[in-house]
């Protein structure tokens, strides 16, 4: 069965090329010029932050109940939908010493509060799904918190999240690093353990980012495959990284072509997308690009990735099984090295 795949970004992969080690380059696209962009690149979802929702996550309640309502009448207008709402709760200066895992009891109401707002949010803007993505809980040091109460921590932030709202799932994003030294739930597996846990684990899976399983030191399409296996790969990132370094977020497929070939192959295999999951990508713009260029990247990615499908749908399967059979692997790897080469 072949999916008609849907694709999504963010409105941060349109970005003015800041980083940790410089200012920014290129004057900021608008909110509104950069929703014209979507479907002009051939992109369907919006991945939202609470805040880019709403112009502060911190305001009443009437306010953000009305710009929530603003953007999803902005949505429907461009045919757009909202694939997610994620709290943004690494960047308040209550967590500097993270959210749902801090020591304080007031950051910890804090983030689950602010939590159960972007659940309201995400009701209003039409999104089933919330992305845990666990910035800051973690350590600069191991003994700065108690990690056995840490991870219960998570474990109750989850549960008050699935009990605040019978239809929403949670899904983790899961890192090993960045911007703590070592996170606590550093992947897939370590999530989906946690999730068994929880009072509803049917409402609980997982967003992949290749270049968070790279960062891992493991292979994204191996991550994958084991969220396919449990039922419980609801949404990816697609990006490329260039080794064990700072997250990247590179052009899906720039670093590492074949890895990338093999996480599309495991999703065109699994049928990925027959249930609306998105293509979602997580990809930055080169510092070096104009304003005007600076959304090459979600283009470049969007081919690259559609190209890789063809690949996928045209790959000798037969053959690939036989191979398997002989235990021929040297074979294989020719099979599947001239198959990109021609």
């Amino acid at each position: 069965m072949n999916t008609n795949y849907r694709f999504s970004f963010g409105p941060w992969n349109i970005h003015s090329g800041a980083d940790p080690f410089g200012p920014p380059v290129r004057e900021e696209f608008s909110f509104a010029e950069k929703l014209e962009f979507y479907k002009q690149l051939g992109f369907d979802g919006v991945q939202f932050h609470d805040d880019d929702v709403v112009s502060s996550a911190d305001a009443l309640w009437s306010q953000q109940e009305a710009e929530a309502k603003q953007m999803r009448k902005l949505l429907d207008e461009r045919g757009l939908v909202a694939e997610f709402v994620a709290p943004r709760l690494w960047e308040h200066p209550l967590t500097i010493d993270g959210a749902i895992t801090a020591n304080s009891a007031e950051t910890r109401k804090y983030a689950l509060e602010r939590s159960k707002r972007a659940v309201d949010i995400a009701r209003i803007v039409g999104a089933k799904d919330l992305v845990l993505w666990p910035a800051r809980e973690g350590t600069y040091m191991r003994e700065a918190k108690d990690p056995i109460a840490s991870v219960g921590r998570l474990v109750e932030w989850m549960n008050a999240i699935l009990e605040h709202d019978k239809d929403i799932r949670i899904l983790g994003e899961m890192k090993p690093n960045e911007p703590m030294d070592h996170a606590y739930v550093p992947t897939t597996g370590h999530f989906l353990g946690l999730a068994s846990l929880t009072v509803d684990p049917s409402r609980v899976g997982t967003l992949i980012e290749s270049a968070h399983a790279i960062l891992a030191g493991l292979d994204p399409s191996d991550e994958m495959a084991y969220a396919l296996y449990h039922k419980k790969l609801w949404s990816v990132h697609l990006n490329d990284q260039n080794g064990l370094k700072f997250d990247e977020d590179k052009s899906f497929g720039a670093v590492d072509l074949r890895r990338a070939f093999n996480q599309v192959w495991v999703l065109e295999r699994a049928n990925y997308g027959q249930n609306g999951e998105f293509i979602g990508l997580d990809v930055k713009a080169l510092r070096t690009q104009s304003k005007e260029t600076s959304t090459k990247h979600l283009r470049n990615s969007r081919a690259i990735f559609l190209r890789l499908v063809e690949l996928a749908r045209s790959l000798d399967a037969a053959k690939v099984e036989e191979l398997r059979a002989a235990r021929d692997y040297e074979e294989l790897d020719l099979l599947i090295v001239k198959h990109f080469i021609g």
